[in-house]
């Protein structure tokens, strides 16, 4: 699962409504005052005016200017913030392993097997319709070099993947696989794939993108690249 981009301002805005929500905004309208607001939020009195000015603007609280404080109450939007944000924390803490992995490897030049067998229509129809996109016919290799790596990927394997079903032609047997979404070096959608009859052992990583990732991400041999694993559904 890849979770919804929480932005510096997106996290501005979910603190002060979860200081307003503590003072009761979100059941009730409540009288506070900028100068309180601004000692629960820990920053200046301006700042916290602000902060009111914008929730207001993007439709989040409800706000009654008074000589003695601002009448101001939470709206259903502001609301499900709040419970967007606390079903994510939720997932997080609950869940039976974490929700993204990263590990780091060094790109090497590998034996061309990968867009072979990307290419095949069997599955590639299965990448395009489980992962969302149509893969570059090719595969980024990628060694593992530390102790942690190598551990990281073994536990990875471990974990329910999105599942690439096996087939049989006329002459061979065609294995199934797995893979996970992915982002590699902080820029482009892929997904790592396992047990397509790889040659390569459990310091390795294969990688599948909608696009060529070397030149994507101008890679060479010997440049590391770091990799994001989503490892829920």
């Amino acid at each position: 699962m890849e979770f919804p981009d929480l932005n510096p301002r997106l996290w501005k805005h979910l603190y002060t409504l979860f200081r307003l929500a503590e003072m009761g905004a979100h059941k009730r309208t409540a009288k506070i005052s900028t100068e309180y607001l601004a000692q629960k939020l820990r920053v200046s009195q301006q700042t916290a005016s602000r902060n009111l000015i914008e929730l207001e603007r993007e439709n989040l609280i409800e706000r009654t200017i008074t000589p003695k404080g601002c009448l101001i109450k939470l709206t259903d939007k502001g609301v499900s913030q709040l419970r967007k944000l606390y079903s994510i924390l939720h997932l997080v803490m609950e869940a039976a392993y974490p929700p993204s992995l990263t590990l780091e490897g060094i790109v090497f030049t590998g034996l061309g097997e990968g867009a072979y067998y990307v290419s095949l229509d069997h599955y590639r129809k299965q990448f395009i319709e489980k992962l969302g996109f149509d893969p570059f016919p090719g595969t980024l290799n990628l060694k593992l070099t530390t102790e942690y790596d190598i551990r990281t990927r073994r536990e990875l394997e471990a974990y329910p993947g999105i599942e690439i079903h096996g087939f049989k032609n006329k002459t061979r047997t065609y294995g199934a696989g797995k893979c996970y979404p992915a982002i590699i070096n902080n820029a482009v959608k892929g997904a790592v794939i396992f047990a397509f009859r790889t040659h390569y052992d459990h310091t390795v990583i294969e990688l599948i993108a909608p696009v060529f990732l070397r030149n994507r991400l101008k890679l060479k041999d010997g440049q590391k690249v770091k990799v994001e694993i989503l490892t829920l559904p």
